[in-house]
Parts: C-alpha cells; structure tokens; sequence
C-alpha cells in the first residue's frame, strides 16, 4: 500500500460543524458536524478521490514534499 500525505484545511461554519478542502486534490471538499467527524469524512473523501483518478489511469498528487507556514501581519 502506497502512503500519500495531504493537507487539509478545516473551516468553522456560521451554522456549526466544520467544512473541509483538500487543497492537493482540487475539488476535494466535505464536511462535518465535529472535528474528528470531519477528519473522518475528509479521509473518505480522498480515498474515494483517489480511487477515481487510478481508474482514470491519472497522476495521484501528493502534499508529502509540500512546506507551510502560517504567517500573521499586524496592520
């Protein structure tokens, strides 16, 4: 089995619960009512995602190589 890493960004909804993308796997997004829960659901989605792009016989991005930084500016 292949181990791939992807980052994922979780964002807190107006309405609660949290959505979550997948910035690796472009149009990659799901949701969820709890953190964990959306953990969950965002590691469904890219399996799912994964195994259409192999089907489609496509390349299979990854974030493993990928560095981040959060950066905050005082105005």
């Amino acid at each position: 089995m292949t181990q791939r890493t992807y980052r994922i960004l979780l964002t807190p909804e107006d309405e609660g619960g949290f959505s979550v993308s997948v910035p690796a796997l472009p149009g990659c997004f799901t949701q969820g009512d709890t953190i964990d829960e959306a953990i969950e659901m965002a590691k469904e989605a890219i399996s799912l995602y994964i195994e259409t792009l192999e089907e489609e016989g496509s390349t299979i991005p990854d974030d493993s190589k990928s560095l981040e930084y959060s950066l905050t500016l005082v105005a």
